[in-house]
């Protein structure tokens, strides 16, 4: 076996374990046990559980970093694409929870940790807010005086509902399609028309696009 399926077999062996008895539960001899590989095997990759915890958490957030990049590359216009990609951002959480247990899981206790790793593809995401803000005032279809400051405001927006989405705690009694207008409105009106100056007096009325 080559030596990135071997890293990448200890990789998902840890995490199922991680998931199943959490990290203070799990030893190296555990995940040497499970993957069938051995501790010299394991050590080889591996200095100790941190590190291969650290590597855990790293893979699932690199699936989401593939996603939010399929999400930058496609060919559709800035509007629809920062909804799409905020929805992308949740979406991959959610799945990264289902796949580790729960939310309360052990797993995600090490926020600290969790963080450190995740910083990379938290400035990943935050350059493609910037890039898909700046088409769109590019294209006039906003007016934002200062795009860095409004990414990570959009961010920030983003991260502080991951833990309520996948409690299912946003938009109770609303559908769906509901919540996505709300959120729609929502981002529209804090990145702004270019035509709202001839207008001011009325709140603009934004149209929701079709997600």
């Amino acid at each position: 076996m080559s030596v990135s399926k071997t890293r990448q077999l200890l990789i998902s062996v840890a995490r199922e374990l991680f998931a199943e008895k959490g990290m203070d539960g799990t030893t190296m001899n555990d995940i040497a046990e499970a993957s069938q590989r051995g501790r010299r095997t394991l050590y080889t990759y591996f200095r100790n559980k941190e590190e291969i915890y650290s590597a855990v958490i790293a893979s699932e957030l690199e699936i989401m970093s593939e996603r939010l990049d399929q999400v930058a590359l496609c060919d559709e216009e800035p509007d629809k694409k920062i909804i799409n990609l905020i929805y992308a951002h949740l979406e991959q959480i959610k799945e990264t929870v289902a796949r580790n247990g729960s939310i309360h899981a052990e797993f995600f206790n090490n926020m600290a940790q969790v963080e450190k790793v995740r910083r990379t593809i938290d400035m990943e995401e935050l350059n493609v807010l910037r890039r898909i803000i700046t088409q769109g005032c590019n294209l006039g279809i906003w007016r934002v005086s200062n795009i860095d400051f409004i990414a990570e405001i959009i961010q920030y927006a983003i991260k502080g509902m991951e833990v309520p989405y996948i409690l299912g705690h946003i938009g109770e009694g609303m559908d769906e399609k509901g919540i996505k207008e709300e959120v729609c409105t929502l981002i529209f009106r804090a990145l702004g028309k270019k035509d709202d100056d001839n207008n001011s007096s009325n709140p603009p009325q934004y149209k929701p696009i079709v997600i």
